[in-house]
């Protein structure tokens, strides 16, 4: 075999010294330009809900879906890279990329975050984390079913379910609450009920026990 010049020898050197960098300044694991697929379609799917992205949702990931993801990175105040890693990801409740066992959590943010916007909007950010709360905590308790999604789609347990706005988009807001509350944050106390006294004429309901009221929402065991 003959011997690789010097000169030769250190291009190859330094190429690898550079490849080294540009892999470790990616993430290992990451939706950027050229990316395809489902991901990529509910990544464009929810920058487009939030007025973000303005072309089509066709699962691919191209200069406009770079460029809203951009937008989003800047306005949340995230590395601003273009691209969708795990910080990121985590912002707009899609499943991280660089974990093979986050899509179920992934989607239990999204949803609580759907019900929490639907339920919640427009109250202060502690009763909206107390909303995503009441969902868990009837997870947790015997007398409900054990998943967020079937708490949440019990028939009759939540108005937006009933009146479709569990499939309006989460805003930020929602989605910072459904994981807060996740992480273990319950302002409610324990509540496995909440009710707006305003809005309620249900018997059962308005005779449970008042644990606290924050702004339009009553909660209680």
């Amino acid at each position: 075999m003959r011997k690789i010049k010097k000169p030769l020898a250190l291009l190859l050197a330094l190429l690898a010294v550079l490849l080294c960098s540009c892999s470790d300044a990616l993430p290992a694991a990451s939706y950027k330009m050229g990316s395809s697929g489902d991901a990529i379609r509910e990544i464009q799917q929810r920058l487009k809900d939030w007025g973000y992205y303005k072309g089509s949702v066709d699962g691919y990931y191209g200069v406009l879906t770079q460029d809203a993801v951009i937008a989003f990175q800047k306005k949340h105040n995230i590395t601003v890279d273009g691209i969708v890693g795990s910080q990121t990801a985590e912002k707009l409740g899609v499943a991280d990329p660089g974990s093979s066992g986050g899509d179920k959590n992934d989607k239990d943010v999204y949803l609580l975050a759907r019900l929490v916007h639907g339920e919640a909007r427009g109250e202060p950010y502690k009763g909206m984390v107390a909303v995503a709360a009441v969902v868990l905590n009837r997870v947790e308790s015997s007398l409900f079913p054990n998943s967020i999604a079937k708490v949440i789609y019990q028939s009759g347990a939540f108005s937006v379910v009933d009146d479709g706005q569990i499939n309006l988009a989460p805003d930020a807001s929602s989605l910072k609450a459904a994981r807060d509350a996740m992480n273990g944050w319950d302002p409610s106390g324990g509540a496995l009920f909440y009710y707006n006294p305003a809005k309620t004429r249900n018997k059962y309901i308005l005779s449970r026990p008042v644990i606290l009221t924050i702004a339009n929402h009553v909660f209680c065991k």
